[in-house]
């Protein structure tokens, strides 16, 4: 059944509610800017867990965020959607030439490393790392310097030296840990061990995000049940010993492997 809700229609709205809605109408750029980042991490959350019906969701409310967006830039004079998705479908041209310009048959691993110098031509940096936003999470920042370093060939060989790597740098953490009282170094050690175990998901084709987030998961969930089966048997989780403790916690990590 074909839906009478059209793209038009959402534009519409968007612009009625700018209008008629007074928390809408007192919105801008800054005060969406939290608002869409959160966005964002909830789409995540979906895919995450596989629910189609909240990825639909989460995804309708990333695109009220462009919509509102673009009508902020419409109310300005600076742009509006129709200009958005222009330059949207440009850009998708001019990075994607063996499909618009040159008729080539690529790989996926080409297709992405084309994009990539094409962007970095479009960006004007002589800088490998030049473009890479100062906002971004830090496990997505360290994702994405890895990527971009491994572009111009400063990558490892095998995994097996990734893994000496971790090795090495965990070593450096316990020697500042035991022997330091220096916060810092620790700070940093600790900080160069994570960038390293993110650099082995990164070289073995694992999202560090995706699997801190399902083991964060996971985690709440063992907790839960530890707490249901002490409440159950009339105990209290603050008057119990680790030991206790950690008995309803093996118990609970059957349930959630």
């Amino acid at each position: 059944m074909k839906s009478h809700n059209t793209f038009d229609d959402l534009k519409s709205i968007i612009s009625e509610l700018r209008e008629k809605c007074p928390w809408d109408r007192k919105q801008t750029f800054d005060s969406l800017r939290r608002l869409t980042i959160e966005e964002v991490y909830e789409l995540s959350e979906e895919i995450i867990n596989k629910k189609y019906s909240g990825i639909e969701e989460e995804a309708g409310d990333l695109l009220l965020h462009v919509m509102f967006y673009s009508q902020l830039g419409k109310e300005e004079n600076k742009f509006d959607i129709n200009s958005v998705i222009e330059k949207l479908i440009l850009k998708l041209k001019r990075r994607h030439p063996h499909i618009y310009d040159k008729k080539q048959d690529l790989s996926a691993e080409e297709v992405e490393l084309n994009w990539k110098k094409i962007k970095e031509i479009e960006k004007k940096t002589n800088k490998t790392l030049g473009n890479i936003p100062k906002s971004l999470p830090a496990i997505t920042k360290a994702m994405k310097i890895q990527e971009k370093v491994k572009s111009i060939g400063f990558d490892w060989d095998k995994k097996s030296q990734v893994i000496e790597k971790i090795n090495e740098e965990f070593n450096e953490v316990k020697k500042e840990v035991i022997k330091s009282n220096n916060d810092e170094k620790i700070k940093n050690e600790i900080g160069d061990l994570i960038f390293s175990v993110i650099n082995l998901a990164r070289f073995i084709g694992i999202d560090p995000e995706e699997s801190l987030e399902k083991t964060n998961i996971k985690f709440i969930n063992r907790f839960n049940e530890m707490e249901r089966e002490i409440k159950k048997d009339g105990k209290n989780l603050k008057e119990m010993n680790l030991k206790e403790m950690d008995r309803y916690w093996e118990k609970s990590k059957e349930q959630y492997e």
